[in-house]
């Protein structure tokens, strides 16, 4: 297989880390970008990868992303959009005025791709979203996705996660014909660090010795990121599908509505400014 460039988003720990170990591995030239400078760079510097220490909670850090890219990368072959967190009990306001979850979740990856979007195109970019079942309980309020008026930290995490799975679809309805790839996976319930320092029950259980007894290790957990990765799309899977252990899963009905997409699209780029 031909050494592929590969952006990961999140890959200081838990699934990134494990997706981005098996991918060094097979060869392939890996950007990683963490929001911990200590791990983000322990990491990379295992790997022999280059790195970008970012946080997703400032959008300029999603900006200054963007074009180190842009200057690093001429092509850009897999961007895994996987950061990703749950807030706590709560609500937590960025710079940017936007809710905690719903940024780093959704809005980041949002215009990360904005900003790369003609490298992308230029690509044939896969674009993955490490999603989760969790979009399930999931509802696109169009008029407060920020959660201003109503807070609930696993609603707004499952809100930002069925956001991105829309997104997503959308994505590759608006683009595929040009050559991007967009897709999106679940990758359990993983045992790792994720949320731990956050506030939520959440946090706190994943910060535990009761989420050791988790039935996904974060090797198990990124196969199917690292199996899209190496695939090839319209061949190995469906461009714009979803994906639980490599293989096609059901998803909210209101995940193919286009109409909801569109709305959500144009609701979207308000937020950011675009």
């Amino acid at each position: 297989m031909k050494p592929k460039t590969i952006v990961i988003t999140g890959a200081s720990d838990g699934v990134g880390a494990a997706a981005a170990r098996q991918l060094a591995s097979a060869g392939h030239r890996l950007i990683l970008i963490g929001r911990s400078p200590q791990k983000t760079t322990a990491i990379a510097t295992e790997l022999s990868a280059e790195h970008i220490v970012a946080d997703f909670a400032r959008l300029d850090d999603v900006r200054r992303v963007a074009a180190d890219l842009v200057e690093r990368c001429e092509s850009i072959d897999v961007l895994a959009h996987n950061a990703g967190l749950i807030g706590g009990s709560k609500r937590v306001e960025t710079v940017d005025g936007h809710e905690l979850t719903n940024q780093v979740n959704y809005l980041a990856p949002f215009l990360l791709n904005h900003l790369l979007h003609d490298r992308l195109i230029e690509s044939r970019t896969t674009v993955i979203a490490t999603d989760s079942s969790a979009h399930r309980l999931g509802r696109i309020r169009l008029s407060d996705l920020d959660h201003v008026r109503s807070y609930v930290y696993f609603t707004a995490y499952a809100d930002s996660k069925l956001a991105l799975l829309i997104y997503t679809r959308e994505l590759q309805r608006r683009y595929g014909a040009d050559g991007l790839t967009a897709v999106a996976f679940h990758p359990g319930a993983v045992s790792s660090n994720f949320s731990v320092g956050s506030g939520s029950f959440i946090g706190a259980f994943y910060a535990s010795p009761a989420a050791k007894l988790l039935p996904v290790t974060p090797a198990r957990g990124a196969d199917t990121l690292v199996f899209l990765a190496e695939a090839t799309p319209g061949v190995d899977f469906p461009p714009g599908g979803y994906l639980v252990r490599r293989r096609p899963a059901p998803t909210r009905a209101c995940v193919r509505d286009v109409r909801l997409a569109d709305a959500l699209w144009r609701q979207t780029e308000h937020l950011l400014g675009l």
